[in-house]
């Protein structure tokens, strides 16, 4: 279990967290969300005793990491992968980290052989792709058979088998009763691999709640309409919360009005309407409807024509 209390990490005048409390229980995948600079590293580094909380405090199954007697045994973490010396071999390097903890050498290479390393467990870790390196990391992380496994970005560099692999992996531990703490920028594989959602914007937990609530709670009706007069059919949908999105010709995504009532407002106003398809709300949207206040580094939006209900001049964002 982590169990984290009034964190909060200052770096001279930037706070990089602030006042964070959140617990991360044993038997599920608990998924750690953020934009870039949100504090999620940061918070990270601090479990684990790599930073020193400015105020507040974390403990690890029970205890700060920094009082346990064999931290490998309670913890396993990848936060960075290329904190390896690139001239060992993977098995070396293992075998040296094992050696810290009186870790047999049967384990060593029962991780090698979990985590694919075998063919190239000889080699030098200098010479690694950024895939196998991230695979060294998760075997560095599993090493001491830790109740507690913490993956940051676990699945960068990884092909569609190893993205696989982590997801089996992650759910495998947490059916153990361990508990499991990783962080992921691919919406997708995060959707399908974590049972609770922990969120950080601005260095403040913004949601803490099983996956499903996370997406419910963020549940916009949007719907899919093709129709030849999709700026007619938004005027006949006129009011304050809805809006529509011209994604190409013909098709509208409105988000705002049930399906029904677009239906409706089309037949009074005989306007033709040949798709309507209502959308899910993905964790991807729920995600991006919860930060888009706490983004500090904002990228430019690919032009979209965006129509407001009631406008007939379909003025763009």
């Amino acid at each position: 279990m982590i169990e984290a209390s009034g964190l909060s990490k200052r770096y001279g005048p930037k706070t990089a967290v602030s006042d964070v409390s959140f617990t991360v229980h044993p038997g599920k995948v608990t998924g750690f969300l953020g934009p870039n600079g949100a504090g999620k590293s940061t918070t990270m580094r601090m479990i684990v005793g790599l930073d020193n909380p400015t105020s507040g405090r974390v403990l690890v199954n029970g205890r700060p990491y920094a009082q346990h007697r064999a931290p490998l045994r309670e913890v396993g973490a990848l936060l960075d992968a290329k904190a390896v010396h690139t001239k060992r071999s993977a098995y070396n390097h293992l075998r040296a980290m094992a050696a810290t903890h009186g870790i047999p050498t049967k384990r060593v290479n029962d991780v090698i052989e979990l985590t694919g390393l075998a063919p190239v467990a000889k080699k030098r870790v200098g010479g690694f792709s950024l895939g196998m390196g991230q695979r060294l990391g998760i075997a560095v992380a599993l090493l001491g058979d830790p109740h507690t496994v913490i993956l940051d970005e676990p699945v960068n560099g990884l092909d569609p088998e190893g993205v696989l692999w982590v997801r089996h992996l992650a759910r495998g531990l947490a059916s153990e009763g361990r508990t499991v703490f990783l962080s992921s920028h691919l919406m997708s594989e995060m959707a399908q691999t974590a049972d609770h959602l922990i969120v950080i914007g601005r260095g403040r937990i913004i949601a803490d709640a099983p996956i499903t609530e996370v997406i419910a709670g963020q549940d916009k009706v949007r719907t899919l309409v093709r129709t030849d007069s999709p700026r007619e059919l938004l005027q006949a949908l006129a009011g304050p919360q809805v809006s529509g999105i011209e994604k190409e010709a013909g098709l509208l995504e409105i988000t705002g009005a049930e399906p029904r009532v677009i239906a409706e407002a089309a037949l009074e106003r005989r306007i033709l309407v040949y798709e309507l398809t209502p959308q899910q709300v993905s964790l991807e949207d729920a995600y991006m409807e919860l930060t888009r206040d706490d983004v500090e580094y904002r990228s430019q939006d690919l032009p979209q024509e965006p129509v407001a209900a009631g406008s007939a001049s379909g003025e763009g964002k």
